[in-house]
């Protein structure tokens, strides 16, 4: 007959195989391997949740057993505080630890856990004698025996809990110390803790990274999820949807960006103005803050400082000169050292304290944030800078179809990406691990920084000589937006080259796309059809007049 063991699990005896489970059982059904395994999980967590009759009855009619009995037997003699038992239980255990013998691993933790015990209890001679003649003799780990030796001269409990990072006697501290052991043995011997769990949550995040169209920080648990059906996010709560389109420009509108704290966005137009918006996260709208006038050659590109009070606009090939501008104040400098600069790109050092500016005829230099130019790079014909976050590097795409590593403090440079046809922007992801190519003919390139090896090329996007800049974007940079000279805005999932969403509205070239970088549930594209056009989920669309 079988006899429950004393937390409730039977224990077979020589019918079933070392690893706990049986073959034919009485009402004729025969287990595969698979579903024994199944059943024991089942009844882990029956068990778990104090439903101890069922897991009995569960363990009864399939002929299994939850753990072996020797694991058993130790688990109870651990949560007792029986050390010299669960002492003996380790030596029966052994034969079952496999090529992997960690005998010493867990003996050392369970004596490390009884000398604990003795030391709160006020047992300072039982646990000199564990230190001295128990501890010490298994020649194993011998830093940690000197630091429990150092525990001797807590005053009080309280102190030797601080300085042990130890929950104190009892079944909380007994249960940390089972899951350690727990994980040297086999688990045809003893399931791991919270098997189920473990499963369950390894099924969400792997739903997770499947879904498409996840664009959220929330993590996707057990507590905040049903597991009645796969976890999809919808598609509607995607910036999939115009939710405005804003005219306020009188030209071709070539750049956006927006501020490093999400608050803000910077157009730049060939009608020479830079307009400063406002965000309004509630709503997924903009208005207008303040515009920046003067721009001679109009604004085609954009740069923000950290702090998202400074911003720097380029002007195209023919500028000899870059305008900082100091948003509180609505004071600019003009940044030239001569007119026959032409200085189209920028970027800024992730202090904000310098940044980079340089242009195709040559002219790469580096300054500090009041425009005072530090040092120059001579013969660099460059078309997009990136400051990496090491604080010493600088990416510059060139003339050569290249991307290229500058340090200026040591005047050292090296290639890092190769191209066939013309890089005709880049940008860098939040990580500093990944790169975002717009290249001529080509389409958008996905390189990986580190390794300098080409990881995607994104398909669906027209890509020919056209000045056009993609971005990152998403809660977790999860996703790649990149304009077109189709007229459309196409968004990609980082791990896949179709494209998830195309996006139609512009009528003429789309020359840039920017995400929030807080509020990601929001994208602005803008166009050489003048406008800016707000992309947000189905919910913010505003609702016709009239309707409630």
């Amino acid at each position: 007959m079988q006899q429950p063991a004393s937390n409730g699990v039977i224990e077979n005896g020589a019918s079933c195989s070392s690893n706990g489970h049986c073959g034919d059982v009485e009402n004729g059904v025969t287990l595969s391997n698979s579903s024994q395994e199944i059943v024991r999980i089942i009844g882990q967590y029956l068990s778990s949740e104090g439903l101890n009759n069922t897991c009995d009855a569960l363990m009864t009619e399939s002929g299994c057993r939850l753990e072996h009995p020797a694991a058993t037997k130790f688990k109870l003699h651990v949560m007792d505080g029986d050390w010299n038992k669960a002492d003996h239980d380790l030596q029966e255990l052994r034969p079952m630890l496999g090529a992997n013998n960690n005998l010493m691993d867990m003996k050392f933790l369970l004596l490390e856990q009884k000398y604990l015990e003795y030391l709160e209890d006020g047992r300072v001679l039982d646990a000199l004698h564990v230190l001295r003649n128990e501890l010490t003799p298994l020649q194993y780990n011998t830093n940690r025996v000197h630091q429990l030796s150092g525990y001797m001269m807590c005053s009080n409990i309280a102190e030797l809990h601080e300085r042990t990072n130890w929950k104190g006697k009892g079944k909380e501290s007994r249960l940390i110390l089972m899951e350690k052991l727990q994980a040297f043995l086999p688990a045809n011997v003893m399931l791991p803790t919270n098997r189920l769990k473990q499963l369950l949550e390894q099924a969400l995040e792997l739903q997770t990274l499947s879904c498409t169209h996840h664009n959220t920080k929330e993590k996707v648990t057990l507590s905040n999820c049903s597991l009645l059906s796969d976890h999809i996010c919808p598609k509607d709560d995607f910036p999939v949807h115009t939710i405005q389109v804003l005219h306020d420009h009188c030209d071709e509108v070539w750049f956006c960006a927006f501020s490093p704290d999400g608050t803000k966005l910077a157009t730049g137009s060939k009608d020479t103005n830079v307009i400063i918006w406002d965000v309004n996260p509630e709503t997924c709208t903009l208005s207008v803050r303040k515009i920046l006038e003067g721009h001679n050659y109009g604004a085609s590109y954009i740069s923000w400082n950290p702090d998202s009070k400074h911003l720097i606009a380029c002007g195209p090939e023919e500028s000899p000169e870059v305008w900082l501008w100091n948003l509180d104040t609505e004071k600019f400098l003009k940044v030239s050292q001569s007119q026959e600069d032409a200085l189209t790109c920028c970027a800024w050092h992730k202090d904000g304290n310098k940044f980079v500016v340089g242009g195709i005829r040559g002219h790469f230099h580096q300054c500090d944030i009041e425009g005072n130019i530090l040092d120059s790079w001579e013969g660099v014909r460059v078309n997009g800078l990136y400051y990496r976050s090491d604080g010493k590097t600088v990416l510059a795409a060139d003339s050569h179809h290249r991307i290229r590593a500058y340090v200026f403090d040591e005047l050292a440079d090296q290639q890092i990406i190769q191209e066939d046809h013309p890089i005709m922007t880049f940008t860098v992801d939040k990580n500093d691990r990944l790169a975002l190519l717009n290249v001529a003919t080509q389409g958008v390139h996905l390189w990986d920084l580190n390794d300098k090896n080409l990881v995607r090329r994104y398909q669906g996007v027209t890509q020919g000589h056209f000045t056009i800049h993609s971005t990152f974007g998403g809660s977790n940079q999860d996703f790649i937006a990149s304009g077109s000279e189709d007229n459309h805005v196409y968004i990609w999932h980082v791990r896949n080259e179709q494209p998830i969403a195309t996006l139609q509205g512009h009528s003429r070239t789309v020359n840039c796309v920017s995400w929030n970088p807080v509020y990601p549930q929001m994208l602005v594209s803008v166009s050489d059809d003048c406008s800016i056009r707000v992309w947000g989920p189905k919910d913010k669309v505003p609702k016709p007049v009239g309707v409630s």
